[in-house]
């Protein structure tokens, strides 16, 4: 007998069970942003590998050691994308969507990063991402921050999540706190981590983001990335607290957050939570001014989110209104040839006469026994039972699965009627 073959380390199947809560989520989440005025934008999964290389910087980890890269037939080098906003941007520039337009996109699908598995890290994991183009001011940026505290809401998880605050500040700004940070790691390299002392010359920041907790101590004495922020700069960063303050929207300064990729400025926020362990991170953005030029484009505003649906997912766990989340209104039982045949005509004129209404037919042969736990089992609310009894008097007998009504037989009028109140 041939070996079964297995799904690949880190990349999972979502089961039938399991699909019901990501449908939940995902509707909240189109819900949502509709209520915004944002518009779904669908990308392809596989890029050229020059377009990560030159968004996301040779030297971060995604591009030195994660990426799924290949060679395709004709010697190109392509990638299964890592993340979503840089083919997002590419698209925008591809299609002529950033010239003296604004625009407030979402997209939602798989990315991919080899890294070692674990719960709420995986190979192939499942992103949204929000991305707007042409704002400058930080009304936008407060407008994503709101937008995702709207979810949180609707999902019934805000009390488990935390925002926390940065400011980047611009490019030129950050060349001069690079030197200051650099000078002051390089004074203390005895304390730095192997990790640590090779991002020392590449992508110093990424040290403050160290999770290392013998090195803590040595970070929080860094120099403060905003005390090297102009006027501009911290202006924008006011705009944006004022706005949340206003809203009730709590926050933390958080001086260590940087981002992992280099195309970030000014802004930069996540939603954290302490219930997830180590993956504690649920959505991540900020402001990335200066990438559309640096892919290409003329200079322009960016600024936008992804959040991770398996962490939001395991947040749900333990909701007990989500255990079994019905996916069937009715489950139709058919007794007997003539109802195996009329029962495909009911279904279909009851389906044609209350939209919306989700009913599964049973297919097959099997005792009322058997039927019965099958329409148990589905999680509908009511077993419709049609026997030849029924078919002769053009009626049909309704169970109540959820409740403690009685059995009863009615017309295909009164039917119809109880399942369009």
């Amino acid at each position: 007998m041939a070996k079964n073959i297995q799904a690949i380390r880190g990349m999972h199947d979502v089961l039938p069970e399991q699909s019901a809560r990501w449908q939940f989520v995902e509707q909240h989440i189109r819900d949502v942003l509709s209520a915004y005025g944002y518009q779904e934008i669908r990308l392809p999964i596989v890029e050229k590998t020059e377009l990560f290389k030159r968004s996301i910087g040779e030297v971060t980890d995604i591009v030195e050691k994660e990426m799924y890269t290949f060679d395709d037939r004709n010697g190109e080098s392509l990638t299964l994308r890592p993340e979503g906003t840089a083919g997002c941007v590419r698209a925008c520039l591809e299609h002529g969507l950033l010239h003296n337009q604004t625009h407030r996109l979402w997209y939602f699908g798989q990315m991919f990063r080899y890294e070692r598995p674990q719960k709420g890290r995986y190979r192939q994991f499942v992103q949204l991402g929000v991305e707007t183009y042409g704002m400058a001011d930080a009304d936008i940026d407060a407008e994503l921050i709101l937008l995702s505290h709207r979810l949180w809401q609707r999902l019934g998880i805000s009390d488990t999540l935390e925002l926390q605050l940065n400011s980047l500040g611009t490019t030129a700004e950050r060349v001069v706190y690079r030197e200051l940070l650099v000078e002051y790691f390089t004074a203390n390299v005895e304390q730095l981590d192997e990790d640590s002392q090779r991002r020392l010359l590449s992508n110093p920041l990424r040290i403050l983001d160290t999770k290392n907790p013998d090195m803590q101590v040595l970070v929080e004495a860094a120099p403060k990335l905003m005390d090297s922020l102009g006027a501009d700069s911290l202006a924008h960063f006011q705009q944006l607290t004022e706005t949340l303050t206003a809203l009730d929207i709590s926050y933390k300064l958080n001086t260590r957050l940087v981002r992992g990729l280099d195309y970030y400025s000014k802004t930069v926020f996540e939603w954290v939570t302490t219930e997830l362990g180590a993956q504690g991170t649920v959505c991540a953005g900020g402001r990335y001014d200066g990438l559309i030029e640096q892919l290409g484009g003329k200079p322009n505003h960016a600024v936008g989110f992804a959040m991770g649906m398996e962490r939001i997912l395991a947040l749900l766990e333990n909701r007990q209104d989500l255990a079994n989340i019905q996916t069937v209104d009715a489950y139709m039982i058919l007794v007997g040839d003539a109802a195996q045949k009329a029962g495909v005509v009911l279904a279909e004129k009851l389906r044609d006469s209350v939209p919306g209404f989700r009913l599964q037919m049973h297919c097959g042969s099997g005792s009322f026994k058997s039927q019965f736990k099958k329409a148990d089992k589905s999680g509908a609310q009511y077993a419709l039972i049609l026997a030849e009894d029924e078919v002769v008097n053009e009626t049909i007998g309704v169970k109540f699965l959820r409740t403690d009504d009685e059995q009863r037989t009615v017309s295909i009028a009164q039917l119809i009627e109880l399942l369009d109140s």
